[in-house]
C-alpha cells in the first residue's frame, strides 16, 4: 500500500510539472506574439518600412547565457532595467531586462529606436532581443567597462582607469556626434530625451556608447516639435520642457550641456542633480564659484599636465556647457554646432 501512495504522489507531481511547464510556454507564446506585433509596428514607423534585421533569442538561450540571470553577472540596474553580462556561442553579450515597473511602450520604443540608431558608432549596437517575457528582453553588444556614471561617481570605477580630461572631452565629443546623427540622419528627428550618465557605456576599447532610448520620441515630418507628458532625468531636463511639454532637437541640447558641466565638475555636480528636478542651481552655482580651477574636478589633473592649453580647453567647453543651457532654447546652438564646436576646441586650442 505505502509503495501504491508513493507512486500515486510521484505521477500526480509530475503531472502537475507538466501542466505547469505547459502553462509557462503557453505564457511565452501569447507574449512573444503580443510583442512581436507591437515592436513589428513600431519598426515599421521607425524605419519608414525599410526592413531591419534583428535576431530572435529564446527565452532558454538568454537564461543559460547568463546563468538563469545570476546576480554575480548583474552589471547596472535601475528602477527601470536590469543589465547583465552574458556569453553566446563564444562572445560576450549585455542583456537588459524590464523590472515590473516598466511600460511595455518604454520597451517597444527602446527596441525599435535601438535598432534604428545601431548604424553608428557611439550608439549601443542592438544584436538581437528575446521576446518570450511578458516585456521585451534586449540583447547589445559587450561593454565591460562600465558606464560614465561609474566613471564619475566612483572615480575610475570597474577597474577602468581615471577619467583624465582628454577622456572626458573624448567622450563630450563622441556623444555629441552620436546625438547630432538622431537629430539629422533620419526623415523624422529622433529626439532622445533621457540623456545622462548612466546611458553611456563603455566598450573594451574605451569607446562611450549612447543608449536608454526608452523615452525617445521622434518629431513628424515636416513639424517643428512634438509634445508629450514630461518624462526625463532629474536635474537634466529644461526648465521649458518641464512646463510646457513641448519637445524640440533643443530639449536634448539642454541635458547634453548639462553632461558637459558633470564631466566638467565631477561627483558632487552628478550626486546633486540625482536629488532634483532642477539643475538650475547647479549652473548658478559653477557660475559664481567663477574661476576654472576652483570649479573643475581634481580628479582632471591626474596623469596630465596642467597648462595653458588645458586652461583654454576647460574654459572653452564650460562656456559651451553655458549656451547649451540658455533659458531660452531659441539661445542654445544645434547639436551640429555644439560637435564641432567641441572638434575646434580639441584641435585648434594650443
Amino acid at each position: 500500500m505505502g509503495v501504491k501512495k508513493l507512486l500515486a504522489s510521484w505521477i500526480d507531481r509530475l503531472s502537475r510539472q507538466g501542466h505547469e511547464k505547459r502553462r509557462r510556454e503557453e505564457e511565452r507564446e501569447r507574449a512573444f506574439l503580443e510583442n512581436g506585433s507591437k515592436a513589428l509596428e513600431a519598426l515599421i514607423v521607425s524605419c519608414n518600412g525599410r526592413p531591419i534585421p534583428i535576431r530572435t533569442f529564446s527565452y532558454e538561450e538568454l537564461r543559460r547565457a547568463t546563468n538563469n540571470y545570476d546576480q554575480g553577472r548583474l552589471l547596472d540596474h535601475s528602477w527601470f532595467y536590469e543589465f547583465y553580462e552574458g556569453s553566446f556561442d563564444g562572445r560576450t553579450i549585455l542583456v537588459k531586462t524590464c523590472t515590473k515597473v516598466t511600460r511595455s511602450e518604454y520597451a517597444i520604443t527602446d527596441l525599435a529606436t535601438s535598432a534604428q540608431a545601431s548604424a553608428h558608432g557611439n550608439v549601443l549596437k542592438l544584436v538581437g532581443c528575446c521576446l518570450e517575457n511578458p516585456l521585451p528582453t534586449l540583447v547589445f553588444e559587450s561593454v565591460q567597462h562600465g558606464t560614465l556614471a561609474d566613471r564619475i561617481d566612483e572615480f575610475g570605477g570597474h577597474g577602468s582607469p581615471f577619467m583624465t580630461w582628454q577622456s572626458r572631452l573624448k567622450v563630450a565629443r563622441d556623444i555629441a556626434h552620436a546625438i547630432t546623427y538622431l537629430h539629422i540622419a533620419f526623415s523624422r528627428p529622433i529626439i532622445h530625451r533621457y540623456i545622462n550618465p548612466s546611458n553611456i557605456f563603455f566598450d573594451q576599447h574605451e569607446i562611450p556608447k549612447l543608449s536608454g532610448f526608452s523615452l525617445s520620441i521622434s518629431i513628424p515630418e515636416g513639424e517643428t516639435h512634438v509634445e508629450d507628458f514630461v518624462r526625463g532625468t532629474t536635474g537634466y531636463m529644461c526648465p521649458d520642457y518641464v512646463a510646457t511639454g513641448c519637445i524640440t532637437e533643443k530639449v536634448d541640447v539642454y541635458s547634453f550641456g548639462m553632461l558637459l558641466l558633470v564631466l566638467l565638475t565631477g561627483p558632487r555636480a552628478y550626486r546633486d542633480l540625482a536629488k532634483t528636478w532642477d539643475g538650475s542651481y547647479l549652473i548658478d552655482n559653477v557660475r559664481e564659484l567663477g574661476e576654472i580651477n576652483h570649479i573643475v574636478d581634481p580628479a582632471i589633473f591626474v596623469g596630465e599636465t596642467s597648462g595653458a592649453r588645458m586652461e583654454q580647453q576647460l574654459q572653452g567647453v564650460l562656456q559651451l556647457a553655458f549656451i547649451c543651457l540658455d533659458k531660452d532654447p531659441v539661445r542654445r546652438p544645434t547639436m551640429m554646432d555644439v560637435t564641432k564646436e567641441l572638434r575646434r576646441i580639441g584641435k585648434s586650442v594650443c
